[in-house]
C-alpha cells in the first residue's frame, strides 16, 4: 500500500448518527426520565377547546419499509377557525396549536390527540386547506424533515390548495392525505410517513418540503 493511502485509511473519521439523546432532551417523559417540571407532549385539545375532537397517529417507515421506532415527530397546526397562536396571526389563537411526541418503542406507532384545524388564509387572501405541519427527526436524520398532513374528507378543499397542487407529480401528492375512520367512538386520521420508496417506487415517498 502506498504510504499517502495508508495515511488516510488509518486518519479517517468515523461516521455517526444522531443518537438517543433526541428524546432525553426533547421528550424525556417517553424516554423514561422526569427531569422538566414542565413537558410537552402529544395531547394538544384540552377540555374548553372548541373544534371537533380527533386522533391522528401513524407510523414513520425508513427504505427498507421497517418501522422507525426512534423518531421524534413535531407538529403546528391552526386551530377549529384556521388561525395560529402566533402574533403575526390576524386573529392569534388561544390554541397552542404544537405538539411532540415519538414513536411507541414496541409498535412504532405515534399518536397525538387535538382538533381538526380549520382552512387557512395566506396573505393574499388564498385559502389553505386544512392541515397539519410535521416535522421529522431520527437515526441518520439530523436535518428535521418537513412535510403535511391533508384530510381525505376534505376532497373539495385539497383540490384548490396551492401548496398541495404545486406538488409537480399529482401521483405524489396522495402521500399527504390521510384516511378517516371512526375507531372505538374516536375519530382516527391514519398518517403513515415513508422516508424512502420501496422496490423503485418513488411514488410511495412522502413528499418533503424545503423549508
Amino acid at each position: 500500500m502506498h504510504p499517502q493511502q495508508q495515511l488516510t485509511h488509518y486518519n479517517e473519521t468515523a461516521s455517526q448518527t444522531g443518537g438517543p439523546y433526541v428524546h432525553i432532551g426533547l421528550a424525556p417523559q417517553q424516554a423514561g426520565f422526569d427531569i422538566f417540571e414542565n413537558n410537552f407532549g402529544n395531547v394538544l385539545a384540552q377540555p374548553g377547546t372548541p373544534g371537533e375532537r380527533i386522533v391522528v397517529e401513524g407510523t414513520v417507515y425508513d427504505g427498507l419499509g421497517l418501522p422507525m421506532r426512534d423518531v421524534l415527530l413535531e407538529i403546528w397546526q391552526a386551530d377549529a377557525e384556521g388561525h395560529y397562536a402566533h402574533p403575526a396571526d390576524p386573529k392569534p389563537s388561544a390554541f397552542r396549536g404544537w405538539g411532540r411526541t415519538g414513536a411507541d418503542f414496541e409498535t412504532g406507532v405515534y399518536r397525538f390527540e387535538t382538533i381538526k384545524p380549520g382552512a387557512v388564509a395566506l396573505p393574499d387572501g388564498r385559502l389553505q386547506a386544512p392541515h397539519i405541519a410535521f416535522w421529522i427527526v431520527a437515526r441518520g436524520i439530523n436535518l428535521g424533515l418537513h412535510t403535511r398532513l391533508y384530510f381525505g374528507d376534505e376532497a373539495e378543499a385539497n383540490a384548490k390548495d396551492p401548496v398541495l397542487t404545486g406538488i409537480e407529480w399529482a401521483t405524489r401528492r396522495k402521500t399527504l392525505v390521510a384516511a378517516r375512520e371512526q375507531r372505538g367512538g374516536a375519530t382516527v386520521y391514519r398518517f403513515d410517513i415513508r422516508i424512502q420508496g420501496q422496490g423503485g417506487a418513488e411514488d410511495q415517498e412522502t413528499v418533503f418540503f424545503d423549508v
